[in-house]
């Protein structure tokens, strides 16, 4: 896609999952130590916010995305083509489904829910800012060529 209205610099979304990679990672030690889960769950519930700001709102409203655009994009030179930005906001509610139903199941008491959930979500983020390789997006697109899912354009 090059369209420069509507496409997103595909180097966000990566930046966007490394960041989170590192979190996840932080999340699962802290949930696996007994003295620090309070502060693991603490973490997977903003882990949590974060996703429903990019998959709620859109992808382009979401905080590391700004990050990338003040901070990281201005020393880069301009990406070789735009992405369409609805596989990555997918991949933001999928995420986000993930997470939060790590959070619900270790709020009520669950054990290792925390952690393994993080663990799941780790994974595609780690896939996706280290190999390029956006699982939710895949999922999207197939959705959309299986007919589940109708192509539809975000305007956020």
């Amino acid at each position: 896609m090059s369209d420069t209205t509507t496409g997103i610099d595909p180097r966000s979304p990566r930046f966007g999952a490394a960041i989170t990679t590192v979190l996840l990672a932080v999340t699962i030690v802290l949930t696996l130590i007994s003295a620090t889960s309070v502060a693991g769950i603490v973490l997977l519930a903003v882990i949590v916010v974060l996703f429903a700001i990019g998959g709620i709102g859109g992808i382009r409203r979401h905080p590391y995305g700004a990050l990338f655009r003040r901070f990281i994009r201005p020393r880069l030179s301009p990406p070789a083509e735009l992405e369409a930005p609805e596989p990555p906001t997918f991949a933001q509610q999928v995420g986000l489904f993930v997470t939060a139903v790590a959070l619900l199941l270790a709020l009520v008491g669950v054990p290792y829910a925390a952690p393994v959930g993080a663990a799941v979500a780790l994974v595609a983020a780690f896939l996706n800012a280290v190999f390029d390789v956006c699982i939710g997006c895949i999922l999207y697109v197939w959705l959309v060529r299986a007919g589940v899912l109708r192509p539809r354009r975000t305007t956020a």
